[in-house]
């Protein structure tokens, strides 16, 4: 295979979650419809925002089954992306822990998307 890669996200409201998505990322998506949105993560993954209503076969699952990750620069930096992202909007499952691999926040999309801030600490 060759190409991009897409992670798809199945969404009660498309245009709900493009509202959240912009305000959360900082950045408008590349391609957006009444069904369907797509953003490119900085890591160059592209994240599509797909309306759960046309998806076939019909998705068993919704949201918070998986997290979609995002890697900080340190640990420093979580509590302050934490706070950002509740300011706009996002809901804390977890606030800023340190865990086993470093330290890292969950927060929720409307949908209820689970999403994993962390930042590695050297494990000996």
């Amino acid at each position: 295979m060759n190409g991009s890669d897409t992670l798809l996200l199945y969404v009660a409201n498309v245009s709900h979650s493009v509202g959240f998505y912009t305000s959360l990322l900082d950045q408008a998506p590349v391609e957006e419809s009444a069904t369907f949105a797509l953003f490119i993560l900085p890591s160059g993954l592209a994240m599509g925002l797909w309306a759960s209503t046309g998806v076939q076969p019909v998705p068993l699952a919704g949201g918070g089954g998986c997290e979609l990750g995002f890697k900080a620069a340190d640990p420093d930096a979580i509590d302050q992306m934490c706070l950002a992202w509740k300011a706009k909007g996002a809901v804390i499952a977890l606030p800023p822990s340190d865990l086993e691999f470093g330290r890292s926040f969950v927060a929720l999309d409307p949908d209820g998307h689970r999403l994993c801030v962390y930042a590695l600490t050297d494990v000996q």
